[in-house]
């Protein structure tokens, strides 16, 4: 999925899909701790469900990066977001 002007809803419904999709990755692991699973197994769930966080977040961070810094209102607010995304950046990796 890439950025789409034409159906920004498509876009956005694609990413509840992702977050719905983590979201019950999650349930699983709270019923899978509940039932007493092997650990190995349960870790293997985190795993995946971390690994699913982190393409969101990166696909998140792609489509900012590409409309919204190539295209500022202003120069002012380019700055602005080029600050913020920075902030983000530093977040991210930490």
């Amino acid at each position: 999925m890439s950025h789409n002007p034409a159906d920004p809803e498509a876009d956005r419904r694609a990413l509840q899909l992702r977050l719905r999709k983590i979201t019950g990755q999650l349930k699983g692991v709270e019923t899978m701790v509940g039932g007493d699973y092997d650990c190995g197994e349960v870790l293997n769930q985190l795993v995946s469900a971390r690994r699913a966080i982190k393409s969101l977040a990166e696909k998140i961070l792609h489509e900012h990066l590409e409309h919204c810094l190539t295209h500022p209102a202003t120069s002012e607010q380019g700055r602005r977001q080029l600050r913020e995304v920075g902030e983000m950046l530093k977040r991210y990796v930490d």
